[in-house]
Formats: C-alpha cells, sequence, structure tokens
C-alpha cells in the first residue's frame, strides 16, 4: 500500500479503515465473503492494463497471447467445477449476466416466471422499476406466508395459466434447497426455458453441500464472489444449444472489453473451489448456519421458514418490537455487520422492513465453527433485547473484537 499511501493520503487512510473494520468485525451479510490473497494480487495485476474485446482466439485487438490463455484457464475451469457443457467468464457482475440471459434468449414483452422481492427474489427476477420487469412480461410466484416455502403445486398451476417462455428459479434471500428437477419438469410441461441464478450457493454447490441444477436446467448464472469465494463478477453456464447466444448476448451485445484482472482472479478461485479443503469449507457453513439458526430460535427469534438448509437465515423481528433497520444500525455499532431484509407478506416499507437477514460464508472462511456460533446468537440478542444500552453495546463490541483478532482475515494482517 505504499504506493498509495504516498500518492493519495485521504484513499489510503478509508483502505486503512476497512481493513480495521473487517478484521475487527463480524461480517455476517450472506452475500459477502473474502478472496484469498491469491485472488485480489490477481485483481491488482497488469492484467488491468490491457484490452480484450472479443473471445480466446477472437480478438479485436492484438497482443493477446496471454489474455487468451488466462481466459481459457477460467472457461475450463468453471466447466470442470460445475460440470457445465459451455461457460462464458466474462460477464461483469450479476445483474449485468441475468440480463444478457434475457436479452439472448427472449424478445421484448416475453412472459417469464420469477420470485417475487419481498418473497426472495431479486430485482433481476421481475421488480417491476427494475429493467427486467419493463422490458418483459414477469409473472411473480411467491412463497407461502405460513411455511415460508415455495410451494411447487401453485408454481405449476401459474405456468400453466400463464405459458411463460422461460422460468428462473435461485433467489437472494430465500433459506432453502430448491427443488430443481420439479422446476425443470414444470418447464418442461409448458415449454419453458429453464434459468437458475444459484449467485448465493454457488460454492455451496461446487463443494457438494447442495444439489446442483446443472444437470437440469438450461442456463445457470452465477456471481463468483459470495460463497466462491472469488472476485466481484458472474459467470454463465449453459447447455451447448444456447452458446452461441449467450456468447452473442455478453459481447457485442452488452459489454464491451471484458476486465480480465477479475477473470484471472476467477480462474484461480475456481481451482482453489476445487481442492478438498473447499468441499470441507462448504459444508461448514452449512453447519454454522444451522447451529446459528438453532441458538437463535432458543432465543425466541422467528426464522422465516423455520430453519435454513443453506448457509442463509432470514429473521422477522416482529415480536421482538424492532424493526429491521434499527436492528442493523445497533448490530453496526458494536462490529457485526448484516442488513435489514423485507420478509414474505412484509407490512412495513422496504426501506424499515421487519426482518434482517443474516449468513455464514464469512465468518466460516476465517475458521469460526459452532461455539463462535454461539456467541454470536448471544450478542445478537443482548444488541436486541437492549436496544438503546449504548454501555452495553460498548462492551459487546469490545468482546466481538477480541474474538475477531483470533481468526484472521485473509489478507489482512493483525
Amino acid at each position: 500500500m505504499s504506493n498509495i499511501q504516498a500518492q493519495d493520503q485521504e484513499i489510503y487512510e478509508a483502505i486503512e479503515r476497512e481493513k480495521r473494520r473487517q478484521a475487527e468485525g463480524i461480517e455476517l451479510i450472506p452475500s459477502e465473503n473474502y478472496t484469498s490473497e491469491a485472488v485480489m494480487e490477481a485483481c491488482g495485476s497488469v492484467l488491468t492494463n490491457k484490452y480484450s474485446e472479443g473471445y480466446p482466439g477472437k480478438r479485436y485487438y492484438g497482443g493477446q497471447e496471454n489474455i487468451d490463455t488466462i481466459e481459457t484457464h477460467a472457461i475450463n475451469r468453471a466447466k470442470e467445477l460445475f460440470g457445465a457443457e459451455h461457460a462464458n467468464v466474462q460477464p461483469y457482475s450479476g445483474s449485468p449476466a441475468n440480463t444478457a440471459i434475457y436479452f439472448a434468449l427472449l424478445e421484448f414483452g416475453d412472459t417469464v416466471m420469477g420470485l417475487k422481492l419481498e418473497h426472495g427474489g431479486h430485482i433481476t427476477h421481475g421488480l417491476p422499476i427494475a429493467f427486467s420487469g419493463r422490458a418483459y412480461n414477469f409473472v411473480q410466484y411467491e412463497v407461502n406466508i405460513e411455511t415460508g416455502r415455495i410451494d411447487m403445486e401453485n408454481v405449476r398451476k401459474m405456468a400453466l395459466e400463464n405459458k411463460p417462455k422461460m422460468i428462473v428459479a435461485g433467489y437472494t434471500a430465500y433459506p432453502r434447497d430448491i427443488e430443481w428437477k420439479k422446476f425443470k419438469e414444470i418447464a418442461d410441461e409448458v415449454g419453458a426455458i429453464t434459468v437458475a441464478d444459484i449467485s448465493h450457493t454457488a460454492g455451496l454447490i461446487a463443494g457438494g453441500a447442495l444439489q446442483s441444477p446443472v444437470p437440469y436446467f438450461d442456463v445457470i448464472m452465477t456471481t463468483t464472489h459470495k460463497t466462491l469465494r472469488g472476485p466481484r463478477g458472474a459467470i454463465i453456464l449453459c447447455k451447448e444449444k444456447f452458446a452461441k447466444a449467450i456468447d452473442r448476448a455478453v459481447f457485442p451485445g452488452l459489454q464491451g472489453g471484458p476486465h480480465e484482472n477479475a477473470i484471472a482472479g476467477k480462474a484461480i478461485a475456481f481451482k482453489e473451489a476445487m481442492q478438498p479443503e473447499f468441499k470441507q469449507y462448504a459444508e461448514q457453513v452449512k453447519k454454522n448456519a444451522h447451529h446459528l439458526a438453532d441458538e437463535l430460535k432458543k432465543r425466541d427469534f422467528k426464522l422465516v421458514s423455520d430453519g435454513t438448509d443453506t448457509h442463509l437465515l432470514l429473521i422477522d423481528l416482529t415480536n421482538k418490537n424492532v424493526p429491521g433497520k434499527q436492528a442493523q444500525d445497533a448490530l453496526d455499532e458494536v462490529g457485526m455487520t448484516l442488513n435489514k431484509n423485507t420478509i414474505p407478506g412484509e407490512p412495513r416499507s422496504p426501506f424499515d422492513p421487519s426482518g434482517i437477514r443474516l449468513g455464514t460464508p464469512a465468518i466460516t472462511t476465517r475458521g469460526m465453527k459452532e461455539p463462535e456460533m454461539e456467541r454470536i446468537a448471544q450478542w445478537i440478542d443482548k444488541v436486541i433485547s437492549n436496544i438503546d444500552d449504548k454501555a452495553l453495546h460498548a462492551q459487546i463490541k469490545e468482546e466481538v473484537k477480541e474474538m475477531c483478532l483470533g481468526f484472521p482475515v485473509p489478507g489482512i494482517a493483525t
């Protein structure tokens, strides 16, 4: 960091503060994780200097021999890791990747089914004010309010009524495993293309801790951070029959030059995910989530769907008389980062909803296990049960810091 320090003190100091925040706090946002030092080195490498519009062997600029090698490794490793027929590793992030899938396989105005945002879906799954909801006729299914789970019979009924061209499954705030085979059977019944958004669970799928949609679905999109522990970015996997359309939609349809520094980071992360220790990591993420869920339920927290099959927990705080934003802010003060979140049938504003969302990928990367989950549940309970007790919050912040310094973050010296 010496060059940044010498050239731009303001940015240097902000980065140093962020290092301390990450090292001394508990990261519970389920979409966040820590990359390896190798991935960070790739993202900060000379590859950021190179333009490489096109694909390996078919570039528009010269000097691509090393870029082609790197991107080809990323493609082949993605295919091997997930058992996919084709992989495009160029998408900048998850939202552009989903947009590319729609652009490749739909006409504007086509009917698509996706999960409603407040029921656990993503903005790219048909939110009316987002591009996906404005460009396409999204019909949105929901979870059962009582069980917090997707009712597959209702999904089938909606599909038969609406005859969608595409069905999207895979979510951002749904704590249960997904019945990929059942979705495929419904899609086949109405002749729909199947798209899986596994952005949250890709690492658990790659590690064998959750079932994969690849044997069933036509197209799979995932971000490469979150549980996969790679750089910020995305990939699209698909059956060979969709490969040409997907590639054309990514480039030149929606993107220009790919970020080859990030693609190098993706390639490294895919290789890391092929190692035996990554399977152990994926299993521990689930174990930690289950244990944290059990510990919170002991303290009278209401979990949507009454638990989790994944890395993610969604908590309805209605019975605690503390709205999600207030809980998020109070926990932030003690060094525990999570996010406010809507719950199914949300009665409040999405800017101040009833719930909070948390998960275990980042804390598991640091080596935390079941004993730490018990301490985390205790701290969450104390903060929310004593929401205005600043003295208690200050005490908990020191306890959080002490525990965290025993579990170093990759790439941050403590």
